[in-house]
């Protein structure tokens, strides 16, 4: 609430001027914030000979359909959709809504995506003979600001540069997580260990896994890395029925005759990342 200094009366916030006497209220600084978030960039692979091949208005419907169809997703599982730029998908989780288990609702929402895009270029293709592939990459870590508008005012630094990385870095279908975010995830994922990254900007290669599988059932963790590092030491990677590939533990078998999924897995257990 902001009061009048004319006439004293509170007025609701946004109000420019004073709703009792009409006096210009004074504008209220915005304020200034730091937050640990997990942030997941997800761009459109072969947007540029999209471009070449598609006249502007049929382009531009394509990727408003796009981004029509993948904004539930990530406003479902509490995200905030922070920009789309061109052809990509910027979304911040832990920023104006906190949850323990940000970094997984940012690992679900992009495994939604992807499932969202299948439905979509079902109808793309009868329409314009296309299909679109996305490839996302999701980092974990401190941002501050001022002012918690994301598409105006905020500065994410090194966080929300690795996760653009990851993303420009990850094939076709894919979803690339960063180190950070797998500590906070990997009781309740399927991952891969990959050959150090070395990513434009970063004077050392970055720690990356390749998503392949989210257990559906699994329940949030601890923001603080410290704590789900010792939340995933007591739960085991094992236990939990998922692991990292190169960290010890079996990783089920993908029937590559049936076009991916994860093999032996039990049924519903999990989302399975196809990369067909």
């Amino acid at each position: 609430m902001a009061a009048c200094e004319v006439c004293g009366v509170e007025n609701p916030e946004g109000a420019k001027f004073c709703l009792e006497c009409g006096a210009q209220l004074a504008a209220t600084a915005p304020e200034r914030f730091r937050r640990t978030v997990t942030i997941l960039f997800s761009d459109i692979v072969g947007s540029t000979a999209l471009g070449e091949r598609l006249d502007t208005e049929t382009l531009s419907r394509v990727m408003g359909e796009y981004f029509a169809a993948v904004k539930p997703a990530v406003e479902r599982h509490g995200g905030t959709l922070a920009k789309f730029i061109g052809d990509a998908v910027m979304a911040v989780f832990g920023l104006t809504r906190l949850h323990e288990d940000d970094a997984l609702r940012a690992v679900r929402a992009a495994v939604e995506m992807q499932r969202a895009l299948a439905e979509l270029n079902r109808e793309l293709e009868r329409r314009y003979g296309l299909m679109l592939s996305a490839r996302t990459g999701i980092n974990t870590g401190p941002v501050a600001g001022e002012g918690l508008t994301p598409d105006r005012n905020f500065v994410a630094g090194d966080t929300a540069n690795t996760a653009a990385r990851l993303q420009s870095s990850a094939g076709a279908g894919e979803i690339l997580l960063g180190e950070p975010t797998y500590r906070l995830v990997r009781a309740g994922v399927e991952a891969e260990l990959l050959p150090p990254l070395e990513l434009k900007g970063k004077l050392e290669a970055v720690t990356a896994y390749r998503l392949l599988a989210v257990a559906e059932s699994a329940e949030g963790v601890p923001r603080r890395l410290d704590a789900a590092d010792r939340a995933g030491a007591r739960a085991g990677d094992a236990s939990a029925g998922v692991s990292a590939r190169g960290r010890g533990g079996a990783v089920p078998s993908r029937d590559a005759s049936r076009g991916g999924g994860c093999g032996q897995v039990e049924a519903g257990a999990r989302a399975c990342l196809s990369r067909a």
